[in-house]
């Protein structure tokens, strides 16, 4: 049965209007911002005490949420995690058995990529530094922190890699997206 628009209440026209935009928006947040492996991010998350929506925001920012992500620097899988970056937090983490090659599997790629970025947390003490860190490494986060040109001594005023600096934003919005997200889907 469809409607007569000329007879319909205006209220009634608004609604619908509003509800169909609603879903529209909703379907479209979920395209551009996937959300998987939740329940990894989330244990994982806890465990290490860091929001999951700054984890969330890491991944989208590294690999878009695509599993079998790799790099030309030789980054891969979820959180995009170096082979000696991996190897470090694997001992760091007490993982029996652990091999490069399971970098790929999204259980393994979080709970490393987590343990690496919740280092980076501590040692920073400031999530810009760290997701600065986590893409640049912390090698050239601490020039640049001894670097007038770039930093106080504490936080950073410039960030001299367009790369990083544009990371850093990106990281920023995607977390503020996912907050919502979470918040309201997850």
């Amino acid at each position: 049965m469809l409607i007569d628009l000329r007879k319909a209440r205006p209220w009634f026209i608004f609604f619908t209007i509003a509800a169909l935009c609603v879903i529209l928006a909703i379907g479209l947040i979920s395209y551009r911002y996937p959300l998987k492996y939740l329940d990894i991010i989330k244990k994982n998350s806890a465990l290490y005490n860091m929001d999951s929506s700054l984890v969330c925001a890491v991944i989208h920012a590294e690999s878009k949420f695509a599993e079998r992500a790799l790099s030309n620097k030789g980054a891969r899988g979820l959180m995009q995690v170096t082979e000696g970056t991996a190897d470090w937090m694997a001992e760091k983490m007490n993982l029996n058995e652990y091999s490069f090659e399971d970098i790929f599997d999204p259980k393994i790629n979080i709970a490393i990529g987590c343990k690496y970025l919740s280092w980076l947390l501590q040692r920073y003490e400031d999530v810009d530094l760290a997701v600065a860190a986590y893409n640049a490494g912390s090698g050239n986060v601490d020039r640049w922190l001894k670097d007038p040109k770039y930093s106080d001594g504490q936080r950073l005023s410039y960030i001299p890699f367009k790369e990083t600096r544009d990371y850093v934003k990106r990281v920023r919005i995607n977390k503020s997206i996912y907050d919502v997200i979470l918040k309201f889907g997850g």
